[in-house]
C-alpha cells in the first residue's frame, strides 16, 4: 500500500511541475527579439561542449552536450563575461548539473529573470565562483549592449543552426581512435582545407600525432606517411608541426649528411623552404583538467608534393595515428623529437580507413583524465622559503580570474603541498597592493567583504612586500588546519589557489634536506646511527619521466641513481656505474639497497633508499662506491622523458641537467655550490710553491753545499733566497686571507702552514740572538753549539712542515674542485719533490768525496776549518776570512760542527 502511495505521490508532483511549467511557457512570448540565437559554449573545464539555442523569451535549448560531473553546479546568468559580473550573477533556474553529461539534448527554463537582463549564460560553480563554460548573448564590457550578432529569426524549436561564432572545440565529425584518444575534424569546401582537433586523456608530456599513410600501401604503413605532431612546450604553449616519416628512429643526421627518422618537414629542406613544405597551421590549444587538445588546419592538396600526401575528400584513405613520450629540444636538436610510441596497438597506435566527407560522431561523452589536476605543484620545505609574485594569468586553473595571478617560485598559481607540523616561510614580493592570506574561503579577496565567512589561518593586511623589501610570512599548519585551504590576495578575489596540507612527509621523516643547483631537485638524508648506513629521498620539482642523482663532479665518472616508473606503474630504483656519455657509458651496478620506494605524482618523480656508507664487499665495481660523511659529497642530478630497464639509447638521454655539482656536507646538513677555482687561490698556491719549494729549500742547500767556495758568496745567497722566502710566503697570507674574508685554523692544510710559517719566521729572530762570533784561538761556547742546532733544526724543520702544507694544499684543492688540472697538478708536485730529493742525494755525495779529499791531502784530521766553519755569523756581510796557521806547539785546533751535518 505504500508503494502506491508513493507512486501517486510522484505522478501528482510530475504532473503539478508540468502543468506549472506549462502555464510558464504560456505566458512566454515566442516573437522575442532572442528567438533563434545559437551559439557553441566556450569551454573553460570539466570538457564542456555544446550548442545552446534560445527558444522563446523564457527558455532554451542545450543539445550535443558533453560536461563532466560537478557538484553544486547550476546555469548562471551575468551581464558580462568578466570575473566581477560573473561573481555578482544570478541562477537562472533550479535545474543542477550534478551528473555527466554524454551528448544530451534538453530544454531549460528560465526563472524569474528575462533575456533583457542577462548577457551572459554560463554553467556555474557557486561555492568555488568556477565557470565550466559560457555563452555571451550581449557584452557590455565592449560598449555594445545589442546582441552579438543580432540573430536571423528562426524556428523555436531551434531546427535552424545559425550560430554567432564557432568555437575551436566543436566539430562536425569525431571519431574515437582509442579509449584515451579522439580525432575530430571539420570540412572547408570553400577553401579546400581541413581542420582537425586532436584530444587525448594525455600527460602534458605526450605528443599526439595522425596524418595520411601513402595510399596503396599494406604493410609499414608509416613509412612515407604525412603526419601532424601536436603537444604543448615547456611552457604550456600548443604547438603543430608538419612531420615525414623516413625510418622508424628519432630524427637524425647520419654521417653522410642526410637526415633520416621520424623528421619536420623543415629538417629535409631547411628553414629557408619552411612555408613552402610547412602544411600544418596551428589554430588553438589548451589543457584543461588532464586532457590536451590542438586544432590545427591543412590544405587537401599541398603544393608541397615531396613531403605531403594529397587528401582526397571523397575517398576512403589510410590515416594513421599515435602517442607517445616527446623530447623537448635542446642544443643539438632544435626541435620536438617524437620518442617511439611503445605500448599495444590501438592503445598508444593504430590505422583505420577514414572518408573525411562523411558524417561521422562515435565520441559519447567527455574523455575523462585519471587525474584532472593539471597545475604545477610546489612542496614547501622548512629551510626553502617560497617567494611570492605576481604575474600575467596564462594557465589560471579556475576561470574566471583576473588578469594576474600569485607566482610561487616562478610558477603560476601552483597547488601548494605543505605538511602540518612544518613551518611555511613566504618570502612575499607582490606589490604592495597585493596582501597575501591563508584562508578557507576558494576565491578570497576578503569574505565578509561580500557578506561570507572565513577563517583566516596567517596573513592579512601587514603581509605585502616588494622585490627590493620582501615581507616574510611563516605558517606553521597544525592538527586543526583542514586538509585543503587556499592561498588568496585579501584584496583582490582569486589570485592564487589550493594549499594541500598532509601530515608529515619527506621533511619529518629525514633529518636533512637541501636543493641542489638550479632549484629543480632537492635531496633529503639521514645517517642512520650504529648501522654505518644513510637514507636519501630525492624528489623533482619539475615534471619528469625519470630522475636520476650521481656522486661525482659529473655524470661521467660517477655512481647514478635512477628513479623511474615503467608502463605496469610500478616505481624503480635502478643503479649504475657511468664511464662515457652515450648510452653504452651505463653500466648496471648490483648495489645493496633497501627500503626502495619510487612513485610518481602529477608528473612528479620521488624516490627514496637505505645504503650502506661503505658497501661490505671487494673486487667489483660498486664496492668503491663509499661515502665518507665527514667528507663533502658531490652530487649532480638529471631528469628526462623516458627510461626502461633494457636497451637504453638515445632516446634516454636527459632533457635537463644540473649546471655543476653541489658538496652536500652530510654531517652539518648544509651544502656550497660546487665553484671553479678562483684565481687568488691559485696565485696563493703558486706563491706557497715557490717559497716552500724553490727559495727557502734553496737557501738551506746554499749553505749546506757552497761553504767549500771562496769567499761569501754561499751566505749571500742564503740570506737573499731565506728573505725572500718570507716575503712571498707574507704576501700569500695575505692574498688567501682577504679571499676567504678571514683566517680559519680548521683544515689540516692550514694547521701545517701555520706550523711552518712560526717556524720559518722564528729564524730571523733566532740568526738576531745568535752568539757572537769567535776569535782565533778561543773555544767554541755552549751557547754558540746550542744555537747553531737550534738554527738548523728549526730552519729544516720548518721547510717540512712547508712541504706538509703544500701537499695538504693540494688534497685540499682536489678535494674542493675536482678535475684533470688538480690530479696532474699533484703528480708535478710528487715529480717536484722527488727531483729535489735526488739532487740532494748528488749534493751530499759529492760532498763526502770533497771531504775525504781533503782530509787526505791534509794528514791530519779536522773536525773544522777556516774555510768550512758553520760558527761563522750568518747575518753581516763584513765577515774576514783568514788562513790557515801552523803553531810551533803544533797544537790541534778543534771546531766543532753541528753532528747531523
Amino acid at each position: 500500500m505504500a508503494d502506491y502511495l508513493n507512486l501517486y505521490s510522484s505522478f501528482f508532483l510530475l504532473l503539478l511541475f508540468s502543468s506549472c511549467n506549462a502555464i510558464s511557457l504560456q505566458n512566454c512570448s515566442t516573437e522575442s527579439p532572442y528567438s533563434g540565437f545559437q551559439s557553441d559554449f566556450s569551454m573553460l573545464q570539466h570538457q564542456l561542449r555544446g550548442v545552446f539555442t534560445i527558444i522563446d523569451g523564457c527558455s532554451f535549448k542545450v543539445s550535443e552536450f558533453d560536461m563532466i560531473d560537478g557538484s553544486d553546479v547550476v546555469w548562471w546568468g551575468s551581464r558580462g563575461p568578466d570575473l566581477s559580473n560573473l561573481t555578482l550573477g544570478f541562477q537562472l533556474s533550479d535545474q543542477r548539473l550534478n551528473q555527466t553529461y554524454k551528448n544530451s539534448s534538453f530544454v531549460v527554463s528560465l526563472k524569474n529573470h528575462t533575456w533583457d537582463q542577462i548577457g551572459v549564460v554560463s554553467v556555474w560553480d557557486p561555492p568555488t565562483a568556477s565557470d565550466f563554460g559560457l555563452i555571451v548573448i550581449r557584452n557590455p564590457i565592449n560598449g555594445s549592449d545589442s546582441i552579438l550578432p543580432v540573430p536571423s529569426p528562426g524556428n523555436s524549436d531551434g531546427s535552424r543552426r545559425k550560430r554567432t561564432y564557432k568555437q575551436p572545440t566543436m566539430f562536425d565529425n569525431c571519431r574515437s581512435l582509442s579509449p584515451e584518444f579522439r580525432v575530430r575534424w571539420t570540412l572547408n569546401s570553400e577553401n579546400d582545407s581541413i581542420d582537425i582537433g586532436l584530444e587525448a586523456a594525455i600527460d602534458s608530456r605526450y605528443y599526439m600525432a595522425f596524418g595520411w599513410a601513402v595510399p596503396g600501401l599494406s604493410s609499414s604503413l608509416m613509412l612515407h606517411a604525412d603526419v601532424a605532431v601536436t603537444g604543448f612546450t615547456e611552457d604550456g604553449m600548443p604547438f603543430a608541426d608538419d612531420y615525414f616519416i623516413t625510418k622508424y628512429s628519432e630524427c637524425l643526421l647520419n654521417k653522410d649528411g642526410i637526415v633520416q627518422g621520424v623528421c619536420p618537414d623543415t629538417m629535409y629542406e631547411g628553414s629557408d623552404n619552411a612555408e613552402l613544405v610547412n602544411n600544418t597551421r596551428l589554430v588553438y590549444g589548451h589543457r584543461r583538467d588532464g586532457i590536451s587538445f590542438v586544432r590545427y588546419t591543412r590544405s587537401l592538396m599541398s603544393a608541397d608534393q615531396k613531403y605531403d600526401v594529397p587528401v582526397n575528400r571523397t575517398s576512403n584513405m589510410t590515416v594513421i595515428w599515435a602517442l607517445g613520450l616527446i623530447r623537448p629540444p635542446d642544443t643539438l636538436h632544435p626541435y620536438y623529437l617524437p620518442q617511439n610510441h611503445g605500448g599495444p596497438r590501438l592503445v598508444t597506435y593504430g590505422h583505420l580507413s577514414l572518408n573525411v566527407s562523411e558524417e561521422v560522431n562515435d565520441c559519447f561523452g567527455p574523455l575523462e583524465a585519471k587525474d584532472m589536476e593539471d597545475q604545477d605543484l610546489t612542496f614547501a620545505d622548512v629551510k626553502t622559503p617560497l617567494a611570492v609574485t605576481v604575474g600575467p594569468a596564462s594557465h589560471y586553473p579556475n576561470p574566471p580570474n583576473p588578469s594576474k595571478v600569485f607566482y610561487i617560485n616562478k610558477k603560476e598559481a601552483p597547488v601548494l603541498r605543505v605538511e602540518r607540523g612544518v613551518p611555511v616561510k613566504f618570502l612575499i614580493q607582490a606589490g604592495h597592493d597585493v596582501a597575501l592570506y591563508i584562508t578557507s574561503d576558494p576565491i578570497g579577496g576578503n569574505a565578509t567583504s561580500r557578506n561570507g565567512s572565513e577563517t583566516v589561518y596567517a596573513g592579512g593586511p601587514e603581509a605585502e612586500g616588494v622585490p627590493s623589501s620582501p615581507k616574510e610570512l611563516v605558517w606553521l599548519p597544525d592538527r586543526n588546519t583542514p586538509d585543503q585551504v587556499y592561498y588568496q590576495s585579501l584584496y583582490e578575489q582569486k589570485m592564487g589557489w589550493k594549499v594541500q596540507v598532509v601530515d608529515g612527509g619527506l621533511s619529518d621523516m629525514y633529518n636533512n634536506s637541501i636543493i641542489l643547483d638550479d632549484q629543480q631537485v632537492t635531496l633529503f638524508w639521514t645517517l642512520l646511527d650504529g648501522s654505518n648506513s644513510i637514507s636519501i629521498a630525492v624528489r623533482g620539482e619539475k615534471k619528469s619521466r625519470y630522475l636520476a642523482i650521481a656522486f661525482g663532479s659529473g655524470m661521467v665518472n660517477s655512481f647514478a641513481y635512477v628513479g623511474w616508473v615503467d608502463n605496469s606503474g610500478k616505481g624503480r630504483v635502478s643503479t649504475y656505474w657511468i664511464d662515457g656519455r652515450d648510452a653504452l657509458s651505463l653500466h648496471p651496478t648490483p648495489e645493496n639497497l633497501t627500503d626502495v620506494r619510487c612513485k610518481l605524482e602529477n608528473g612528479i618523480i620521488t624516490f627514496e633508499f637505505v645504503r650502506p656508507l661503505a658497501p661490505s664487499c671487494s673486487g667489483r665495481l660498486e664496492c668503491k662506491n663509499i661515502i665518507d660523511p665527514m667528507a663533502p659529497l658531490r652530487v649532480v642530478w638529471a631528469m628526462g622523458a623516458q627510461w626502461s630497464e633494457d636497451h637504453l639509447s638515445e632516446r634516454n638521454m636527459h632533457s635537463a641537467t644540473s649546471s655543476r655539482p653541489v658538496r652536500v656536507l652530510l654531517m652539518r646538513g648544509s651544502a656550497e655550490a660546487e665553484e671553479d677555482l678562483r684565481p687568488v687561490l691559485a696565485v696563493h698556491g703558486f706563491m706557497m710553491f715557490v717559497a716552500w719549494g724553490i727559495l727557502l729549500p734553496g737557501g738551506i742547500l746554499a749553505a749546506r753545499y757552497l761553504k767549500h767556495l771562496k769567499g761569501d758568496g754561499w751566505y749571500q745567497i742564503h740570506v737573499y733566497l731565506q728573505y725572500s722566502g718570507l716575503a712571498i710566503i707574507l704576501l700569500g697570507i695575505l692574498f688567501a686571507a682577504a679571499e676567504l674574508r678571514g683566517f680559519f685554523i680548521s683544515s689540516v692544510h692550514v694547521k701545517f702552514g701555520v706550523i711552518a710559517i712560526i717556524l720559518a719566521y722564528m729564524q730571523p729572530v733566532n740568526a738576531f740572538l745568535r752568539p757572537k762570533k769567535l776569535v782565533n784561538g778561543d773555544e767554541i761556547s755552549s751557547r754558540r753549539v746550542l744555537w747553531e742546532y737550534s738554527h738548523v733544526i728549526v730552519g729544516r724543520s720548518a721547510v717540512v712542515a712547508g712541504m706538509g702544507a703544500l701537499i695538504s694544499g693540494m688534497k685540499h684543492l682536489g678535494e674542493r674542485y675536482v678535475g684533470e688540472n688538480v690530479h696532474g697538478l699533484n703528480w708535478a708536485l710528487i715529480a717536484w719533490f722527488f727531483v729535489g730529493a735526488l739532487m740532494v742525494v748528488y749534493l751530499e755525495y759529492r760532498e763526502t768525496q770533497r771531504r775525504g779529499r781533503e782530509s787526505l791531502g791534509n794528514g791530519n784530521w779536522v773536525l773544522g776549518n777556516s774555510e768550512d766553519d758553520d760558527s761563522v755569523d750568518l747575518l753581516p756581510s763584513n765577515r774576514t776570512y783568514t788562513q790557515r796557521e801552523s803553531h810551533p806547539s803544533d797544537r790541534m785546533e778543534v771546531q766543532l760542527e753541528p753532528i747531523n751535518r
